[in-house]
């Protein structure tokens, strides 16, 4: 069944888009297809498509490209910081897949600051889905939102936005559990992927992530705030002309922990900090230290080897009020382009053996 989606790239192909969603949606079954088809360009508006549905396992195929509004075209004045332009919610068993891209059309967004930015794709409170093949280019923010979500398989997908857009984080994980991201290829202005605050059982296997920030953990316990994350796995991942590669940040004043993390297998070339720890991430430092910190523990890094950029290549800059605890370090060779590499070590307590260069806090 058609729609009538015009596919110029000019005309607003919002409605047809909610109807076929809708049929779709309230399809008895298993077999419905919402297909979007090669050769043409979609301008969505902000669209939000929402379950549950009567439809088990329900299946966008996006073979086409689409295309977001420009930021004058924006519909309600100036978005709010939880606002996305695409939105899937309360879906379960849900894909999209395809050879097509989508298009933040970015650039006249990034001046402005955070809140006044949408991210692209946000899945919320989808259970049970899969994300593959698509491409993904100039988010006006945030590529890819998974919020409040469980067993979400993001495959075979590439992330692209230029390395001066601020804050157009690649992935960004909350609140959600049994997340996999595998196969892949990220390069943007933030983070290749960030995992925030009520997070566990994230997997994050063969990406490539580079230009951007690296795959950090947090920022955790801004303002005081209670975070958890633990069991999040990173493996078999190349870092290229990143500012980062394998990263914990929290603040100061936080709560909580990060715990059962492990980095193995990582290559890098030309990084600038390669390893991080970070307890005191946007702390003031003319204000008296905090009584309370994001309790890091149980974190690995091993298999670690490539260049940096930066003296310094392993920092672990932890608290003096929650010191890191059980960090083990194991099998890491970094060399230095710039000069002889080094470490810096402040409060963390574990092990370190076959690592290059010598991290001297590590028995």
């Amino acid at each position: 069944m058609g729609y009538k989606a015009i596919g110029d790239g000019i005309a607003d192909d919002y409605q047809a888009f909610l109807d076929a969603w809708t049929t779709m949606c309230n399809t008895a079954g298993t077999n419905a297809i919402l297909f979007i088809p090669k050769g043409k360009t979609f301008l969505v508006s902000r669209i939000s498509f929402k379950g549950p549905c009567t439809l088990q396992k329900p299946f966008v195929q996006v073979d086409g490209d689409i295309v977001a509004p420009t930021r004058e075209g924006w519909k309600g004045g100036h978005p709010r910081p939880t606002d996305t332009w695409i939105t899937f919610s309360n879906v379960n068993g849900l894909t999209i897949n395809g050879s097509g891209r989508i298009d933040g059309r970015g650039s006249d967004w990034w001046d402005l600051p955070d809140k006044d930015r949408p991210s692209a794709l946000t899945l919320e409170n989808c259970n049970d889905c899969q994300l593959s093949w698509l491409t993904h280019v100039n988010s006006q923010r945030n590529h890819i939102s998974i919020c409040d979500c469980n067993n979400v398989l993001i495959s075979h997908i590439t992330i692209n936005a230029p390395e001066d857009s601020h804050n157009t984080d690649g992935i960004d994980i909350s609140l959600s559990q049994n997340i996999r991201i595998e196969h892949s290829s990220i390069g943007t202005g933030d983070d290749c992927v960030a995992i925030n605050g009520g997070c566990k059982f994230i997997n994050i296997t063969d990406v490539n992530c580079g230009p951007g920030h690296g795959i950090s953990i947090g920022s955790l316990g801004g303002n005081g705030r209670v975070d958890t994350v633990e069991e999040v796995h990173v493996q078999n991942v190349h870092f290229s002309g990143t500012m980062n590669g394998a990263r914990i940040k929290t603040w100061e004043g936080g709560q909580g922990f990060a715990r059962k993390i492990s980095f193995d297998q990582i290559t890098l070339a030309e990084v600038y900090n390669p390893i991080v720890i970070d307890q005191h991430y946007f702390s003031d430092v003319h204000r008296s230290v905090k009584a309370s910190a994001v309790a890091i523990s149980d974190v690995t890094f091993s298999g670690i080897s490539g260049t940096s950029t930066n003296d310094i290549v392993i920092n672990l800059n932890c608290s003096a009020v929650v010191p890191c605890t059980s960090i083990v370090m194991n099998n890491i060779n970094i060399q230095s382009t710039k000069s002889v590499a080094s470490s810096s070590c402040v409060n963390a307590r574990g092990t370190a053996t076959e690592t290059s260069p010598n991290v001297p806090c590590l028995s």
